[in-house]
Order: structure tokens, then sequence, then C-alpha cells
């Protein structure tokens, strides 16, 4: 199901031209989109998956088999599309070493994250946006470094996703600078995440965005057996993680609780996916994660960064974390034969749209504020531009306070807007747009109360 805003055209401070339904792409964007092959995402697997096993603990120094072996053939596939970058494009494996944990690392660990850096072409522009999948597979025994685990759709699914992302996006220029990582170490713990936010966070990165993509592959469920290749998973958290009292309150006194940067990322995710995207319904799951798991998002989100976690909508527990074999008939292992490649270049394309999008964006506007002096039956929103960016313009979004994703969007070039609509009853938003169209994150207004 495509959702689509009314849109309000308003050249002053009072929105009142009538609503039309509107849906604009941008053309580069829709090219780029058509150069994402399912083709290419299974020979991406098919290569991982020929590493026998990609366990975090396995051999890292045999050129054929283990973590070694895989990773640094990311790094060769992202130093291939570094090549076709004119120079915007660099790759590493950022790599540590981590010490047992007694825990799931029983041996001082070769760790690595596989990252390529497709640089910004605004000097002024600090903005990161990071795109990830996990490279590491397991079995059932999560501490078997030896047997043979495939881990196509865990997450195979994720890293070919990556990669394919990066193939495609460097060819392309963006104001903002994108990250493409390959992370170790998350069925140990989450340690390569844990080891990259942490870094994040110290280096006072300006990370306005991760797009976390783990089990994205398959179709179709064990028990239910439901097979649907045209929905998809987003969840996001929606209260800040780190809170002041002061914070809390502020939430609680307005209603802000499904407000988080994170939910408003998952809220961007759908709406420039679904513009894109045809044939599929992105759904948006109000929690952080799924029941017993963790996914690499969570690391960032507890240290303040947007982050959420992309996957599929039915998942398949014969084919996750399992030796391979068959059992009373069923066949268990994470094989690329149970995937859908078709489902994952759509899930892919849902990626490459929202980066995109973002990228090209202006900044965020600042100092949004909402007037709160008086009692009023409309609301009046005022904002300054944002540091970066050619702006074409503003939109002030807008929902009722029950309703899970913006409903109304009214362009303006001011830096203010009146609408007659009640602050009491509606929650308001401001994106910055750039000469193409496109949107940069939503920010909720602070009240003004001077």
């Amino acid at each position: 199901m495509k959702h689509v805003f009314a849109l309000l055209l308003a050249g002053g401070l009072t929105a009142t031209a009538s609503a039309q339904t509107t849906v604009v792409r941008d053309p580069q964007i829709e090219q780029m989109l058509r150069e994402v092959s399912a083709d290419s995402l299974r020979a991406h697997i098919n290569a991982l998956v020929s590493f026998g096993t990609r366990h975090t603990l396995s051999t890292t120094t045999d050129p054929k088999r283990g973590i070694g072996a895989s990773r640094r053939w990311v790094l060769s596939k992202f130093q291939q599309y570094a090549r076709q970058s004119g120079g915007r494009m660099t790759a590493m494996i950022d790599s540590w070493t981590l010490q047992p944990d007694n825990r799931r690392i029983d041996k001082a660990a070769d760790m690595g994250n596989v990252m390529a850096t497709l640089k910004g072409t605004d000097p002024t522009d600090n903005r990161i946006f990071l795109v990830s999948g996990h490279i590491d597979s397991r079995v059932t025994n999560v501490m078997n470094r030896e047997a043979d685990a495939p881990g196509a759709n865990d997450d195979g699914s994720g890293t070919a996703a990556v990669i394919e992302l990066a193939r495609v996006m460097s060819k392309y220029q963006f104001p903002a600078t994108i990250i493409f990582v390959a992370v170790s170490g998350e069925e140990q713990g989450l340690l390569g995440a844990e080891y990259l936010a942490e870094k994040a966070k110290t280096e006072n990165w300006n990370l306005e965005a991760l797009l976390n993509n783990d089990i994205m592959g398959s179709n179709h469920s064990n028990e239910t057996n439901i097979i649907e290749n045209t929905k998809l998973r987003i969840f996001s958290e929606g209260l800040p993680a780190l809170q002041t009292a002061e914070r809390a309150a502020n939430i609680r006194q307005y209603g802000n609780e499904n407000d988080g940067k994170s939910r408003q990322l998952a809220r961007y995710v759908k709406e420039v996916g679904e513009r894109y995207v045809d044939n599929l319904d992105i759904v948006l799951i109000y929690r952080n994660d799924r029941y017993l798991r963790g996914g690499d998002h969570t690391p960032f989100v507890t240290r303040g960064f947007p982050a959420v976690r992309i996957t599929e909508m039915n998942e398949n527990y014969n084919n996750q974390h399992q030796d391979l074999r068959v059992e009373n008939g069923v066949e268990y292992g994470d094989y690329a034969k149970h995937m859908d490649f078709e489902y994952l270049r759509k899930n892919t394309c849902v990626n490459l749209a929202s980066l995109a999008n973002l990228a090209k964006a202006p900044a965020v506007p600042q100092t949004v504020t909402i007037d709160v002096r008086n009692l009023t039956n409309s609301t009046a929103l005022y904002w300054q531009a944002p540091k970066t960016g050619k702006v074409r313009g503003y939109y002030v979004l807008m929902r009722e306070t029950h309703w899970p994703f913006w409903q109304k969007k009214f362009f303006t070039t001011k830096l203010g807007m009146t609408l007659p609509y009640s602050k009491d009853n509606y929650f308001f938003a401001v994106q910055a747009v750039s000469e193409d169209g496109n949107e940069s994150l939503p920010v909720l207004p602070q009240p003004n109360l001077r």
C-alpha cells in the first residue's frame, strides 16, 4: 500500500490553498534504483556463503575459509567500487583485538569492521549517514567456529545489500557523507557495532541516521507458512535512550513518547521507501527489536544516535542459527536457496532511496519552535535556516496525536507558518527541502513560552 501526503502549497505564513495528492520522485534517485540488481545481490551472497563459515572466532589466516577471508573479500569489493568514485570513496578494515570476556569470546580475537566511506562533496557539511549489515554467521552452538555456517540470510542479506549500495552509490555525488559497513561480531554480542558506536561518540560524529539491515531476504515463515514479499518491517525505539529528568518531564507533558529521533527516522524511511519502491508496504514496529534477539542498531540507540533495524516481515527460524541437517523431513540451515532475491532487491532499494534522499537534502532546520503563549485554535511555527545545503523551502508536517505517521505536509519558502489547526490536537514537525525536492529529517518544535 502506498501512503501519500496531502500537500498544501502556501506562499505566505497562512495555508489557504486546497489539498492535492502528490508523489514527487527525484529522477537521479530513480536511476540509482534501476541499477540495483537481484542477480548482483545473489552473486554477493553466493560469494559470502563460499567461505564456509564466517564465525567471529573462525580462522583469520586461511585464504579461502573463515571470517578473515570473507572480510578481505568485502574489502576488495569496496576497493573495486572506490575506483569508480572519482576519488570520493575510500575503503578499509577497521581492526582491533578483543580480549576474552568469559561469555562468547573465549580467546583473544582479531576483530574488524569492513568500511567504505563515500565522502560528501560539500566541505561545510559534516553530516554522516551510515548503513550496516553484519558479516559474521553461526550455527546452533554460538561457540562452534568449525562447522559450516552459510549465513545466507542472517546476515548475508544485509551484508550483500550494503555491498550493492556501495556498488551503485559510489558512482554518484552527495553533499553529505555515506558510510557503508559490514560489522563483525554481531552473533557474539553486537561487538563490532559497540566498537563503531563508541568510536562515533568519542570522535563526535554528526551521525544523523543509521540503517541496520539484518535478515531481510526471505519471504516465508515457518510454523505459520506465510509467504509474503510485499511487506518489510522497521523496528524503532520511541523514547530517547539518554533521558535526563528534565527531558523525561517534557516528553510526558507534551505527549512526545512516540517521537524520539529513531521513531522519526523510521517514519522517514517508510514515507520515502514507499514513494520509490513499488509493491512494498513498510510496517512500523514500535519497539527497538524483537523478543530474545538483538541488533547492531542498539549500541547506536543507547548512545543517542537515530538508528533503526530493517528486517523481513516473516522470519523462518528453521533457517536461522541452525546446524545444517534434515530432521523429521524438515531441512534446517541458512542456505541461499531459501531466499527471495527480488524481495531482497526491493528491500535494498528502500535503503538506497532513504540514504540518497537524506544525503542530497539540506541539513535540518534550526531552532524550530511552536508558539504556545496564547490560547488559540491555530498553530504558529517558526524556525531558522539549516546550517548547510541549498534550500528551496520547507515542509511543515502534521498528524493527529494518535496517528502513526505524518498525514499532511504544507510547503512554504518562509521561516514560519501559521496553520488553521489547533496545536492541542496535532503533532507538527518541520523539514528543509532541497532544490531537487529532497527532504531532511523532520524536527519537532520546542514550545516557545516567552
